[in-house]
């Protein structure tokens, strides 16, 4: 295989796991609390996040060094409250139109990469945006009734993952990939961990393996995209993060019995098409891409 050819691989692999992750996520979020949910699977990221670092050429000081670690300390804190909010949404919204409204996140993130990055915006991704928020304003349709108070959760869950992606990509202007990994494990654990006691339950029956399974597929689907981060560019990557939507919405259909209407599939795919191309718009002016995980993954 080319190396191009491996990068899709990994990153195919990855964004599979990811999407089984989330399904599981919602099994869990069904009968425990989300903070105790997302804290039983930082703690796992954190573990692999300190391993990569110790092997790291600097070290896990090395590492963690940063010309800006309050920065760093936000954007992993940032992430953690989006976690809780993804997976609580996945067991009250549901995980189909839960993802079809995160995957709004790069057109969040163009609009506000104008007055928080000092980033030139065109009129193609203007346009782009414009587009894409009416997919959004699609989705939230109502199919009876007024406006369901709970899409207010994947609605929060979409622009705190772009504030976190704007802040990392301020992170990347001064430290390495490496490091803004780091800080998004243990910054995020460290601040779950407050709070996360707090929530602990015990499992019944098969669910604690049910978690350990959540951990691991964490561990393994944030090694595959790392590998696939090493072959391809981060816009490819970020692309083909797309097909979440599509296995998730399939695990949400055929194992969680949730059912899609017209609203739902014609918004989400006005959403991806516009999101894709504001990507690919991005990409065409030059501007580097971070390495940033999907929406509610960690």
């Amino acid at each position: 295989m080319t190396s191009r050819a491996t990068g899709l691989a990994f990153a195919l692999l990855a964004v599979t796991i990811f999407s089984i992750q989330d399904g599981v996520s919602k099994h869990l979020a069904d009968n425990y609390p989300a903070v105790f949910i997302a804290m039983m699977r930082y703690w796992a990221f954190a573990a692999f996040a300190l391993l990569l670092a110790s092997r790291s050429r600097g070290g896990v000081i090395g590492t963690a060094t940063s010309p800006r670690p309050a920065l760093q300390i936000f954007r992993g804190v940032l992430l953690a409250v989006q976690i809780v909010v993804a997976i609580t949404s996945f067991a009250v919204v549901g995980l189909a139109q839960s993802q079809a409204i995160f995957q709004s996140a790069p057109l969040i993130v163009a609009l506000l990469s104008v007055p928080l990055l000092g980033e030139r915006v065109g009129w193609r991704r203007w346009t782009a945006i414009a587009i894409g928020f009416l997919g959004v304003l699609l989705i939230l349709k109502p199919e009876t009734g007024g406006f369901d108070i709970s899409l207010l959760l994947p609605i929060a869950g979409a622009v705190m993952y772009s504030l976190y992606s704007i802040t990392t990509r301020l992170a990347s202007r001064t430290d390495t990939a490496n490091t803004s990994f780091f800080y998004t494990g243990v910054a995020g654990a460290a601040a779950i961990s407050i709070i996360g006691p707090f929530y602990w339950s015990s499992f019944a029956g098969n669910d604690g393996w049910w978690m350990l399974l959540l951990c691991i597929l964490g561990v393994v689907g944030h090694y595959l995209l790392i590998r696939a981060f090493d072959h391809i560019d981060a816009v490819i990557v970020q692309s083909m993060s797309y097909l979440q939507l599509v296995l998730v919405t399939l695990i949400g259909v055929f194992i969680y019995g949730e059912t899609l209407g017209f609203n739902m599939v014609a918004g989400s795919l006005i959403v991806v098409c516009a999101g894709l191309f504001t990507i690919y718009r991005e990409a065409r002016s030059g501007r580097r891409t971070p390495r940033i995980d999907p929406p509610g993954e960690i």
